[in-house]
């Protein structure tokens, strides 16, 4: 072997074992943004036992938007992996399974007794098998629509339903009952086989009537003057929707 041969095949280790370091690493920007919505998600457990239920409530709105933002960064800097998946699947289950069904035990399941945990439980069970089946599906699915309620959806219903709770001092106690039908019908809507709208369609850098930007700009002012119940209201909205034209679409045999 003469000396070109050998300094080619030492530069081609160099890159082989400089491939191999670059597979044993993670990107860091958007792993940022889902280790910040678990830790979102952790705070919120956190302040629910502590009593801080609109602290916890807000972490978890906190979480969803970091969990938008994960995705979409690692797409406009092209540094999706099959790490950054998995990783984005485990904190959506911290942030959207489990926090939301302790807050609301905390609040108000826990004076059910066992029926308070089991519908925390249904919950909670709704949401893992929710990303479970998301993830399974995943080259398959049409995107234009999601197959059941959307884990962060449910996950603000029910925050939203024990911030407008706390906003308006009402005990959780005295509303027991209806946050266990609450919590329990999300998870159960979560594995249902009812579609919803993803919204993944939307050109965001289309151009837009002028007005459109107006009724944007008034939609973030009425979200400011209330937000708990205007959240709840949006977010209950759109749980519902999958509800009436599920229900619209078997009336017309289809």
């Amino acid at each position: 072997m003469n000396g070109e041969e050998a300094g080619t095949e030492g530069k081609e280790q160099e890159m082989v074992a400089a491939q191999r370091q670059r597979g044993r690493g993670i990107y860091l920007l958007p792993n940022l943004f889902t280790t910040a919505a678990l830790f979102a998600g952790f705070y919120a457990v956190l302040a629910a036992v502590n009593g801080l239920f609109e602290k916890a409530a807000v972490a978890i709105f906190i979480a969803m938007v970091l969990d938008g933002l994960d995705g979409r960064v690692a797409r406009l800097t092209h540094t999706q992996t099959a790490f950054g998946a998995e990783y984005d699947s485990l904190s959506d289950m911290v942030a959207f399974g489990l926090a939301p069904a302790l807050v609301m035990y905390e609040w108000a399941l826990h004076s059910l007794g066992k029926p308070g945990w089991l519908a925390a439980f249904v919950y909670t069970a709704g949401a893992a098998l929710r990303l479970a089946r998301f993830n399974s599906r995943l080259e398959v699915a049409d995107s234009h629509y999601f197959q059941g309620l959307p884990s962060p959806s449910a996950a603000a219903i029910v925050a939203a339903s024990v911030w407008v709770g706390v906003d308006n001092g009402v005990s959780g106690a005295d509303w027991a009952i209806l946050a266990g039908l609450l919590t329990g019908g999300c998870g159960l809507l979560m594995v249902s086989n009812v579609r919803y709208q993803s919204f993944k369609h939307i050109d965001f850098k289309g151009k837009v009537p002028f007005f459109v930007v107006v009724a944007i700009a008034l939609a973030f002012a009425i979200i400011l003057v209330q937000p708990p119940l205007v959240l709840f209201t949006i977010f209950g909205i759109y749980a519902l929707s999958g509800l009436v034209t599920g229900g619209y679409a078997l009336l017309k045999g289809r």
